[in-house]
């Protein structure tokens, strides 16, 4: 959305740090032993202690407050009391909530516990493309610009990224325009970013798969050619100089 006055900023900042905080705690709660449900009903919890609404809930109807998604599941996780967390597993949570009209998004995936499969090199290197692509956003930017940075930082550290999976434009609704700020240069979208506009720039950085694919639930993600994939999302407002992370109290670049 563009931010067009003072109320609009707040209630954009009010909902981001909801989103965040909501995704910090979760990350913190998740143990070993512990259902996807378990983790998903925790999060929801917070949510609705703010009056926020779960986006994908109220929105598209998913069959969870969260998206909670393990090891080989790219996205879109269905949280269930039959998924048990276990020592080592790579876990992405993507958070987005509604709260007075406005919408935020943000994700992070991480190891829990042990690194016993030693996804932590993939975990990190999300985190820094994520971090190098925002460095890159200003308003008159090219989208297809920052997709090429994602891209080369992911091949540098030995990774793909996720060709039909993208960050979107988001504040009154959940996706906005622009809606594909992809992970890779598309050289015929000259489509560039917008000063005070709000989106969530999110990386998949995958080792195998180059495409998602939807299961047969009708929501859950997998890659085309198997393999892992880490997820790392903020939303954040457009400027003339650095953006404005709005969802910086997730916490996702601590570890950088």
């Amino acid at each position: 959305m563009s931010i067009t006055k003072e109320s609009e900023l707040l209630g954009m900042k009010e909902i981001s740090e909801i989103v965040a905080f909501t995704l910090k705690q979760m990350q913190t709660y998740a143990k070993v032993g512990m259902t996807t449900k378990e983790l998903d009903v925790y999060g929801g919890k917070i949510l609705k202690s703010y009056g926020a609404k779960s986006a994908p809930f109220q929105m598209y109807g998913f069959p969870g407050y969260t998206c909670i998604s393990v090891n080989k599941e790219v996205a879109h996780g269905i949280p269930s009391p039959k998924k048990i967390l276990k020592e080592g597993d790579l876990i992405n949570i993507d958070v987005s909530a509604e709260l007075n009209g406005f919408y935020s998004d943000n994700g992070g995936s991480f190891v829990l516990g042990r690194d016993v499969y030693k996804h932590q090199a993939l975990v990190e290197a999300s985190k820094t493309v994520l971090r190098k692509a925002i460095n890159g956003i200003k308003g008159g930017v090219k989208i297809s610009d920052i997709g090429l940075i994602m891209e080369t930082e992911a091949k540098k550290r030995g990774f793909k990224v996720l060709k039909n999976l993208a960050g979107h434009g988001v504040g009154r609704s959940l996706h906005e325009a622009p809606e594909n700020i992809l992970n890779y240069r598309v050289k015929t979208n000259r489509e560039r970013f917008k000063k005070n506009t709000t989106v969530a720039i999110e990386t998949f950085i995958s080792t195998k798969s180059t495409h998602a694919v939807e299961l047969n639930d009708g929501w859950t993600l997998v890659g085309n050619k198997g393999g892992y994939v880490t997820q790392h999302e903020h939303t954040l407002l457009v400027t003339n100089g650095a953006p404005i992370i709005l969802t910086a109290a997730n916490g996702i670049w601590n570890s950088l």
